[in-house]
């Protein structure tokens, strides 16, 4: 599992170097990636100005046609539409779940946002069924946080 108090330090370290949302995004996605067997496919979406959008930013794992993801499509315009995280311990029970692989079991998607406002998600792919834990999701949840308090402040 993840490090996240620890990918929060190296982050906030970044920011007061200088590096904006791009660099620490990028980082982000790097460290989840390698923190766990179980992360197959890691990405960050990001949301775009109309708010109907998620558009790939970042991401470490085989390549994916859903470069552009509709607010409500599959698990992560989901969790948009729904202003929620989604742990999806079986993909194949969504409806109208994205395949990025056939090989995919299972998803976690956690928002980035500031209060109401979500600028975009970190989206996590696993090969093995039910792979995320509620821990996963609460260290997620902090990285999205560090990662949304950069976005915010250069885009005031």
């Amino acid at each position: 599992m993840i490090d996240a108090t620890a990918l929060v330090k190296e982050l906030q370290e970044m920011r007061d170097g200088g590096f904006l949302s791009d660099a620490l995004l990028r980082q982000s996605v790097k460290r989840i990636a390698a923190a766990d067997d179980r992360y197959d496919w890691v990405g960050v979406y990001l949301l775009n100005d109309e708010g109907d959008e998620l558009w790939l930013h970042n991401y470490v794992g085989e390549p994916t046609e859903h470069a552009k993801i509709a607010v409500g499509q599959g698990v992560c315009g989901t969790a948009v539409e729904k202003k929620e995280n989604q742990n999806v311990p079986d993909v194949s029970e969504v409806e109208n779940y994205l395949a990025c692989s056939p090989h995919v079991q299972s998803e976690l998607v956690v928002l980035i946002r500031a209060g109401d406002q979500i600028f975009g998600q970190i989206d996590l792919d696993s090969e093995e069924p039910a792979a995320f834990t509620d821990e996963d999701e609460d260290a997620l949840q902090a990285v999205a946080d560090k990662l949304a308090e950069q976005i915010a402040a250069e885009r005031r």
